[in-house]
């Protein structure tokens, strides 16, 4: 069997790596950069990055439109500015809706045709429009993966595009500008990265490789995500977690994930939910579902979290993991269940159904049934 490891060809990380973005687009020869981002950084970020561009001879535009959970009409939108201003590539800027939004720009910019066109595995035949992105928040890892997640207006289904030419070609992860974070935002995206390395260390994809950087994202995780949430301006832990995001990307973008995204995407593109409170909802209970598959790996995932389990079983140590990760939620702030959300059990057999069809499931270490997905879902109301 022969396994493969994407990432993007130049990675800078740390306080001040967004300066990078200048000469690094510069050093390639390209002219315009469209800078894609939200409405709050465009304001607040957006000009600094656009300042560090023309320092370095790049001329920019801004497209502020994409949304918390990105769809095929922000992508056509930002297409419009892309072509009408003559840019030759792309800066994401802001999490992993602002780089899932412009991954969808470039393969269509790329290959023409629709976005919907591109659901699914490696679906495009044309080099995408070149990408650098900026994160701001230390949880998704859209900057260094070939995963675009991009919700269908009509269907109201997030269409998981998997494809290795929307991988940036550079990432700029710098936590000066992931400072300040609500706490709300800090806890949901460092969930996020936690669900990214559980999933990526179960999965059946996994490798040694994906294995050392679930581990050790895990372990930040544990150990810096409650002072991050705690202190905004507590950059040790602010330094921690960007390590953590990025880690947690580079094992998931290669093992892929499972069943906790897979029916996640369903809650974002249903209710427009946020992404990173719904996998810390599902995340134990899809994984106490996959127990009986992967008992041993649950339990390194306790030892990674700090917990002791010298005399237990390895079917306790498991537990104890599961019980881990709902202290680690409850202690940040994540509601408690999918009701707090808004979520109405009538709209699970057809999430369920959605679910089943994501390609986030195929690397899951249990199968599931339809009946096993509602049940789920049920379990984390």
């Amino acid at each position: 069997m022969v396994n493969s490891y994407f990432m993007p060809s130049v990675n800078h990380y740390g306080r001040g790596a967004a300066e990078m973005v200048g000469p690094e687009i510069s050093n390639r020869g390209y002219k315009k950069a469209l800078i894609v981002t939200d409405s709050f950084l465009e304001k607040a970020v957006a000009p600094d990055i656009a300042s560090y561009l023309k320092q370095s001879g790049i001329d920019s535009v801004v497209f502020g439109g994409s949304q918390p959970n990105p769809t095929d009409n922000n992508v056509h939108d930002g297409l419009k500015i892309f072509q009408k201003e003559g840019c030759d590539c792309i800066v994401s800027l802001g999490g992993g809706s602002s780089h899932d939004c412009a991954k969808g720009i470039g393969l269509v910019a790329g290959g023409g045709g629709h976005i919907r066109d591109y659901e699914g595995v490696n679906k495009s035949t044309q080099k995408s429009a070149p990408l650098f992105a900026i994160n701001t928040t230390a949880g998704t890892a859209s900057e260094i993966t070939r995963f675009c997640i991009i919700t269908n207006t009509d269907t109201k289904v997030k269409m998981a595009i998997v494809d290795w030419r929307c991988t940036p070609i550079a990432s700029f992860n710098d936590s000066l500008l992931m400072a300040k974070k609500p706490p709300g935002l800090t806890a949901a995206t460092g969930m996020d990265a936690l669900t990214h390395a559980i999933e990526a260390y179960v999965s059946t994809a996994a490798t040694p490789v994906t294995d050392s950087a679930a581990l050790m994202t895990i372990k930040l995780v544990s150990t810096n995500l409650r002072a991050a949430v705690a202190n905004g301006d507590n950059m040790v832990a602010r330094d921690n977690m960007m390590y953590a995001q990025l880690l947690g990307g580079m094992a998931f973008n290669n093992a892929i994930l499972g069943y906790v995204h897979a029916m996640a995407h369903q809650l974002g593109g249903f209710y427009d939910l946020p992404h990173g409170v719904c996998n810390a909802i599902l995340l134990p209970a899809v994984q106490r579902f996959n127990l009986i598959a992967a008992p041993e790996r649950m339990a390194d995932i306790a030892v990674a979290m700090g917990e002791n389990i010298n005399g237990l079983s390895i079917r306790e140590a498991a537990d104890v993991a599961i019980d881990a990760i709902q202290q680690l939620s409850e202690d940040i702030g994540i509601p408690s269940g999918l009701k707090e959300l808004g979520v109405k059990e009538e709209d699970l057999e057809v999430m369920a159904k959605n679910a089943m069809k994501d390609a986030c499931g195929a690397t899951n270490p249990r199968v599931p049934t339809l009946e096993d997905v509602i049940n789920i879902f049920k379990s984390a109301m």
